[in-house]
């Protein structure tokens, strides 16, 4: 896929906020501190477009981000999740800005969850995707930070989170391995992007 330019477009508070001008969402979201600034910049190709913070759940608003190309889409960063100072609901429920996002935005057209490779399946992650799944809504996963681990490592605790999701699901969902350190992963998920927009 080749991008044109990225930039920052707007941000929102409520579902009500987002323009419904017809491009299609490709949306963003993790556990605070997952490296989801990280992974955007590096899918971007701009380094300081989504701002990395050393601050765990800084993204309060829905961030979108219009990628320029053919055609053109919204790259979407939403609030982390998961983070003791953010809210009760949002951390207990998955309720409030996230959840409304999720479950009703028309234009989503496909949720990437992100999770941290060096971790055991955690409980706050399999619960979301489960919400995902009985809503219906389109997901994948990717795995971030895989330049933490070795390459044997690295292949068993994917092996193993799959393994995990099998006990729930009957199909796995899409799954990305990356590093935004050494750049690697990216390019994997843009061409899956480039397809769905075809």
């Amino acid at each position: 896929m080749k991008i044109v330019s990225a930039k920052f477009a707007f941000s929102s508070g409520k579902l009500s906020q987002i323009p419904r001008d017809g491009l299609r969402e490709f949306a963003f979201i993790g556990r605070s501190n997952v490296g989801k600034s990280s992974l955007i910049n590096m899918l971007t190709g701009r380094k300081g477009l989504a701002k990395v913070s050393g601050t765990p759940g800084k993204t309060r608003l829905i961030n979108h981000f219009l990628v320029e190309g053919s055609p053109s889409w919204y790259l979407v960063d939403l609030p982390g999740y998961g983070y003791a100072r953010a809210s009760k609901s949002i951390r207990a429920g998955f309720e409030g800005l996230i959840t409304d996002y999720v479950t009703k935005a028309e234009k989503l057209w496909f949720l990437f969850v992100l999770v941290d490779v060096r971790l055991a399946p955690q409980k706050i992650d399999m619960e979301f995707m489960e919400m995902l799944g009985t809503e219906g809504v389109p997901f994948g996963i990717v795995f971030t930070k895989a330049d933490k681990l070795g390459t044997n490592a690295l292949a068993a605790n994917v092996a193993n989170y799959k393994q995990e999701l099998l006990k729930q699901w009957e199909e796995l969902p899409p799954v990305f391995v990356t590093s935004a350190e050494q750049r690697t992963g990216g390019e994997e998920i843009l061409e899956f992007i480039e397809k769905n927009l075809q």
